[in-house]
């Protein structure tokens, strides 16, 4: 029937009508909070670019973990950021690394929490890229070893799922014949499957120390136009043994992650990344728009499009303002 027998509005007229019939809801257990850990102690080092965003040290990481755990939200996802950096990445790996020993302490001061940590070499690398270098580009197959070792160190210290995030082809595939050979089996990985190389990540990579030294990450992270590629990306993963596939970034790709959600029955995870929220936070600190509304909206966005998991710095905030 049409109008004016069938009037829509009428299911909008109240809260209560409007709470009972939402489709989409947004959930603290939907959420993934990425923290930054550095060397030393006592450290809260703000972001600059990424307003309400800290660098931590391992002790002041315990104590927001601790917070993070409070207000409900079941996972965190832990960058390292060393002091010294070298060419192969030596720290990624490192037994007392400031990622291994950051797991080792969260996982002992808040064992129900989960802790998720992103495997990748260019916060460890001084050059800046995602993995090793020979004759001046990123080698695949020689990264792939590195990547291994480092997903099996943060599986010694503790860490519940592993995250790699370079977009080196086969590295899934070499991290779970890895964690599998080293008694890590029921270890999960997170991959970052279809990772576009990004206008967006440039608050992310002042707070890592992770901007290349040299060219870019367009010869191995996608390029923005290819939606079908994406796919053949995340079929790969999962051939190899992905348990858990990441859109990255969420917004601008939410075409990517709904196909995906139509094309694969498996956990989808989608990274709502550091200029997405930075910008929304510049925004509100100038008055122009909403941004408690205009956050909790982009990540219901997210959840609309398929995501079962959403990475997001606004985590600690949007989870106190959901209603139990």
């Amino acid at each position: 029937m049409s109008f004016p027998i069938t009037r829509l509005r009428r299911l909008r007229r109240s809260e209560a009508l409007r709470r009972m019939l939402r489709e989409t809801r947004l959930s603290r257990d939907d959420l993934v909070y990425p923290l930054f850990v550095v060397e030393g102690s006592g450290v809260r080092a703000p972001v600059t670019s990424m307003p309400g965003v800290f660098r931590l040290s391992v002790d002041a990481l315990v104590i927001e973990c601790k917070e993070v755990h409070d207000l409900g939200i079941p996972a965190v996802l832990l960058f390292g950021v060393p002091d010294e950096k070298d060419a192969r990445g030596s720290g990624a790996d490192a037994a007392d690394g400031v990622v291994q020993r950051a797991v080792e302490a969260v996982k002992s001061a808040v064992p129900g929490l989960c802790v998720v940590t992103d495997v990748c070499l260019c916060e460890y690398t001084d050059h800046g890229h995602c993995g090793l270098i020979e004759d001046g580009d990123v080698a695949n197959d020689p990264s792939l070893v590195r990547l291994a070792e480092t997903a099996v160190s943060h599986a010694r210290a503790g860490a519940d799922v592993v995250a790699p995030s370079d977009m080196m082809d086969g590295r899934v595939a070499a991290i779970r014949a890895a964690l599998d050979g080293g008694g890590f089996d029921a270890v999960p990985i997170l991959s970052y499957a279809a990772k576009f190389a990004s206008a967006y990540y440039g608050p992310f990579r002042d707070a890592a120390e992770s901007t290349p030294q040299f060219g870019d990450r367009r010869s191995y992270q996608m390029d923005p136009p290819n939606a079908r590629e994406a796919l053949r990306e995340m079929r790969l993963d999962l051939e190899e043994g992905a348990d858990i596939l990441m859109v990255k970034p969420a917004l601008p790709y939410l075409d990517v992650l709904a196909r995906a959600r139509a094309e694969f029955d498996v956990p989808l995870a989608a990274y709502h990344v550091s200029g997405e929220y930075a910008m929304v936070r510049a925004a509100a600190e100038r008055g122009w728009i909403d941004g408690d509304r205009a956050m909790h909206e982009a990540l219901i966005a997210i959840k609309r499009a398929g995501a079962d998991l959403i990475l997001t710095y606004a985590a600690k905030d949007v989870a106190a303002q959901l209603v139990p």
